[in-house]
């Protein structure tokens, strides 16, 4: 797939294969991190993959300057034959669907004409991809939610939705992962940390993960916020 290369700032460099958010496409920004991530040029600190394009940030004084970068990176992207890519994990939330971890449910089930348990299983039914983290830390945006359910945001943001809440925005799912103020359709909750900075890897999502939601009951999502 051709792509172009754009000066983000004086020390990061997009690469930039298409404007749409599409499967194939992401397949390519992972594939392609993956190839430059196993590359190891000094001086490289980050690669933070998106929907169609992936963002190189580089420390000047050690990787050398944009010209440089884009010289390594023409040297280790290949438009064809991207064989490279990391192992696909399944991660399954719990997930407590309406009531006082759902209180957009009931609209966003009158919304399309259906009651709040068909909602709740049709959601829970999808297979989600993890397109990129952004927003805030760990928050992943996942493609995959049907059509059906596709449902715009609310017309006023709340300052503050709680942490692990489920929500819906357009033609997105998501999960978020620390209380922030938010606009998305809040149908659920779940009782597991998305972002934790103590753990080894602090964000549960990453890029490229397959989320598939599993509902339960108040008191299965009370056990498990106790961790019992």
């Amino acid at each position: 797939m051709e792509y172009t290369l754009v000066p983000l700032c004086e020390y990061a460099v997009t690469v930039r294969f298409a404007s749409c958010i599409d499967e194939a496409v992401n397949d390519i920004v992972h594939q392609t991190a993956v190839r430059l991530q196993a590359a190891q040029k000094e001086g490289i600190m980050e690669i933070v993959p998106a929907f169609s394009s992936l963002t190189v940030y580089y420390d000047p004084l050690v990787a050398g300057n944009y010209a440089d970068v884009c010289a390594w990176l023409r040297e280790n992207i290949r438009s064809s034959g991207q064989d490279a890519c990391r192992l696909t994990r399944t991660i399954v939330i719990p997930v407590c669907y309406g009531g006082e971890f759902g209180p957009d449910l009931a609209d966003v089930a009158r919304f399309h004409g259906m009651t709040e348990d068909e909602v709740a299983a049709l959601h829970s039914a999808g297979r989600y991809r993890v397109y990129m983290i952004g927003f805030s830390p760990g928050f992943a945006y996942l493609g995959g939610l049907s059509s059906r359910l596709a449902t715009p945001r609310r017309t006023v943001p709340r300052t503050t939705v709680p942490a692990g809440s489920v929500g819906i925005a357009g033609g997105q799912t998501g999960v978020y992962p620390l209380a922030t103020p938010g606009g998305w359709q809040l149908i659920g909750r779940t009782p597991l940390k998305l972002f934790d900075p103590h753990r080894e890897e602090p964000s549960l999502l990453s890029a490229g993960d397959i989320v598939q939601f599993q509902p339960i009951g108040v008191e299965e999502f009370a056990r498990l916020e106790r961790g019992t």
